[in-house]
């Protein structure tokens, strides 16, 4: 039985899409979160999740970063990225750091059908009226090598980078995560091997690099 997680902070998008992906898969088993926090819950106490449906401007997540999150903890779970963004050049870039599709809030719910049949059928998706401008955008600079070091982390090694970014000290992460304080600098010691930087400062800007505005809040 395939199953999908809807990770969106707005209740009646959700109940939208839980509709959607009925008419889409039969037998379906649908699970909800409306934080990232939540999602990386879920997807630890439900592992046969195949799909994860992702705001990129819900609670807890800061543009690409919990897609990141998400790839670097569960490599086998696809992501397609839900955002009301709809730029080619924002699409290129979840693309770059590996969803599996993308979907503009404005999708019409026979697209958001046919997404999930294709993702689930492991083929990717993006709205017919985008693949053309997708295709022709750049990648920024750099990306898919971000993408590919920030892949390189451990799930636990993730979660360190993340309370870095938050502007935790060591032995707060240590209290936060259940470990001693020497864990902790040996992990950091590790995420500065593989992101390439020297520091706490670099490695958080490289969470920040991920960042991206929502539309939303721009009115």
């Amino acid at each position: 039985m395939p199953s999908l997680l809807i990770a969106d902070d707005h209740p009646l998008f959700r109940a939208a899409l839980r509709g959607a992906a009925a008419d889409a898969v039969d037998d379906l088993q649908v699970f909800e979160a409306d934080s990232l926090e939540s999602v990386l819950a879920a997807l630890e106490t439900e592992p046969g999740i195949d799909l994860v449906l992702l705001d990129l401007h819900m609670p807890g997540n800061h543009g690409l970063a919990g897609l990141a999150a998400i790839r670097a903890q569960h490599p086998g779970v696809a992501v397609v990225v839900v955002s009301a963004n709809d730029d080619p050049r924002v699409i290129r870039r979840a693309l770059d750091h590996g969803a599996a599709g993308y979907l503009p809030k404005s999708t019409g719910l026979e697209d958001l059908r046919e997404a999930i049949r294709a993702v689930l059928g492991l083929q990717q998706w993006l709205p017919p009226a985008l693949r053309k401008a997708v295709d022709s955008a750049t990648s920024l600079p750099g990306d898919a090598a971000l993408a590919a070091r920030l892949a390189s982390l451990s799930p636990q090694q993730f979660r360190v980078l993340a309370l870095v970014a938050e502007g935790l000290l060591n032995k707060q992460i240590a209290d936060r995560l259940g470990v001693q304080e020497r864990t902790v600098k040996a992990h950091l010691t590790a995420i500065f091997e593989r992101l390439e930087v020297r520091n706490r400062t670099q490695a958080s800007v490289v969470l920040r690099e991920l960042e991206l505005s929502d539309p939303a809040k721009q009115i």
